[in-house]
């Protein structure tokens, strides 16, 4: 890297916002994919104008750009393959206003989604987005990849709860986009172009959020079944009645089985399937919405149903679902983890035709999710130090993609594209949805520096 360049950074931002010592700047080349590399040098920006001056002189000496945010990401969107340089944003952490009467509050990047909800909390209200990662992963890296959760089955994903951002382009342009209301239809809709973009289009240095106002009371319950295809006939009963209920996440057969020995909850032995259900709204209406669910679950190959009713008891139900996806690495070396989504009728398909997979290709794998809106977490758990099982489960991959293509699905629902799905895009989108895909990525970055090698296939 040019000692210009090095110079004119200084120039910038102070000398404890550098890293250029390969140590230092090892821990901010990699991300939850275990994917690595090392960039040249790291920088630590504390406001907009340094983000404007750093992408400009990048862009005048065509040195590649990653945005950071915690590095939770599963997909290699933030590992910098280039070398060049990282912006980590964990010092652009303030939250500038938050205001209850216009139900919005407006945060830098690298703020917490555990912190929004805590600011938002105290005034009654909540973000949305809830990904597991919550107490650690930032509003930065949740609108790159369009992160959700389990809440997104009634109230959406980021791009349905930004009103609008402040972001600068490839070439060092400050663009305002959205609103502050929650109506708005002037000009081309740019924030929901830029949310789920993996920093390609522009990196964020402001967001707006919709708050919505706290439930008075939950319910929280789970149902069990013989098989995973009667979880799915109860998932679609669940999402065609009236009351949505605000989670409804389901762990297969192989997901039990596995999580028994890291939960306190009780998991029936016999069960096929497990649907978790949380139901929100004022103590008038609370008993009615949870009946209505309850009722609509009971379909053919049903088991039983149980409300956690202390707090210690839906603890325990949700620390279930959370110690899932960390507990697959204590039973393999390797987890490739896939969040493809298929339409809720199509679920148990899904899972029958991943099971046919599993036993093919001699590779075992664990499906749990969003089950409100087909949003399934498929593990394939491999040895990465054992060529011919990562060739079969390289092989088994291919397949569960285009098993998804076949039942109407999409090959990722909130974990992104990065490096892990890039090859795969074709099978999704046709040339056509691709070239004009590139030609964005042009007007926002001509230059290409902005992670440039992630989330469309490489020319």
């Amino acid at each position: 890297m040019q000692s210009s360049f090095l110079q004119t950074i200084q120039k910038i931002l102070p000398a404890s916002s550098i890293l250029t010592e390969t140590a230092d700047c090892l821990a901010y080349g990699y991300d939850n994919s275990r994917r690595q590399a090392i960039p040249d040098v790291v920088v630590f920006p504390q406001n907009e104008q340094q983000v404007i001056e750093l992408i400009q002189l990048c862009n005048e000496h065509r040195i590649p750009i990653v945005a950071r945010g915690r590095g939770t990401g599963t997909t290699g969107a933030t590992v910098p393959t280039q070398g060049g340089l990282v912006m980590s944003f964990e010092q652009m952490n303030n939250i500038i206003e938050i205001n209850p009467d216009d139900r919005l509050i407006r945060v830098q990047p690298g703020v917490t989604n555990q912190e929004v909800q805590q600011a938002a909390a105290e005034h009654g209200f909540f973000w949305a987005p809830d990904p597991t990662s919550a107490a650690f992963c930032t509003i930065g890296g949740n609108l790159a990849y369009n992160s959700a959760g389990p809440r997104a089955v009634k109230y959406g994903s980021c791009r349905e709860n930004t009103l609008g951002l402040r972001a600068v382009t490839g070439n060092g342009k400050l663009i305002k986009c959205g609103v502050s209301t929650t109506k708005g239809v002037v000009g081309y809709d740019l924030t929901r172009l830029i949310i789920g973009s993996e920093g390609t289009l522009a990196i964020i240095t402001e967001a707006t959020l919709k708050l919505l106002p706290k439930a008075e009371i939950k319910h929280t319950l789970k149902a069990t079944y013989h098989t995973m295809e009667a979880a799915a006939r109860a998932v679609s009963n669940i999402m065609a009645q009236p009351t949505t209920p605000c989670a409804l996440e389901f762990m297969d057969a192989n997901a039990l089985n596995m999580v028994r020995d890291y939960s306190t909850a009780d998991l029936p032995e016999q069960a096929g399937a497990m649907l978790m259900i949380e139901v929100d709204g004022s103590e008038d209406h609370i008993q009615h919405a949870a009946h209505a669910v309850e009722k609509a679950a009971q379909v053919e190959g049903f088991i039983e149903t149980q409300y956690a009713k202390t707090a210690a008891e839906i603890a325990a139900l949700w620390q279930t679902r959370k110690v899932l996806s960390p507990s697959l690495r204590k039973i393999a070396p390797k987890k490739i983890n896939e969040d493809v989504v298929v339409p809720v009728s199509k679920m148990a398909a899904l899972i029958t035709g991943l099971d046919k997979l599993s036993k093919e290709y001699g590779i075992p794998i664990v499906n749990f999710g969003h089950a409100g809106n087909g949003n399934i977490h498929v593990n394939l758990l491999t040895n990465p130090d054992d060529a011919d099982e990562m060739k079969k489960a390289e092989q088994c991959l291919d397949q569960v993609f285009d098993l998804v293509l076949s039942l109407d699905g999409t090959l990722s629902g909130e974990h992104g594209v990065g490096l892990e799905k890039r090859d795969f895009i074709y099978k999704e989108l046709g040339k056509n949805e691709i070239d004009l895909m590139r030609g964005i990525k042009q007007q926002f970055d001509p230059n290409n520096i902005l992670n440039s090698d992630k989330s469309l296939p490489l020319i």
